[in-house]
């Protein structure tokens, strides 16, 4: 006597894993020292930070790391979404969300932002002429004593990759 799994039994099995996997959501990921700074430094202007913590982290992006400041700026948003068409190879942008503030750019902006989330390990996806990358609950801290030692720490984000 043979036993097996039969094509409607298989079926049941494989949906309920889908839905199991689908239901546990998307896996956090995160990213450090200067991929980290990087993100959040492509991030910051379009933030909510205060305009001195904006300053704070554009001079860290731009290499200075003597900062006066020695404490810790936490950065947040809520869903970036990142568009890029590959037939119209002229249209580029990029959705960021802050709570109910939104902020959309487009061009040389919005590319640094789309090449920052892949070089955070934010993967692609497309559809119909466009690829685009998301990402969701971006949280990033910068420890700007930790920053000033120049050990490769200070900087760390955590996202989750997706929309």
């Amino acid at each position: 006597m043979r036993v097996g799994i039969g094509p409607g039994a298989l079926a049941i099995v494989v949906c309920t894993l889908s839905q199991a996997a689908a239901a546990s959501g998307p896996t956090a990921a995160t990213a450090s020292g200067s991929v980290a700074l990087a993100l959040a430094g492509v991030v910051a202007p379009y933030s909510q930070l205060p305009d001195a913590e904006k300053k704070l982290v554009a001079a860290l992006f731009a290499g200075d790391g003597n900062v006066a400041h020695a404490g810790k700026i936490t950065l947040t948003a809520d869903k970036i979404v990142c568009r890029a068409s590959n037939v119209d190879i002229t249209s580029r942008s990029c959705e960021l969300t802050f709570g109910s503030h939104i902020r959309t750019v487009k061009g040389r902006e919005a590319n640094e932002i789309f090449a920052t989330e892949a070089l955070a390990g934010v993967p692609g996806d497309g559809a119909a002429g466009t690829i685009f990358e998301a990402l969701s609950k971006l949280s990033c801290t910068l420890d700007l004593a930790v920053i000033k030692d120049k050990s490769g720490g200070g900087a760390s984000c955590s996202f989750e990759p997706g929309n």
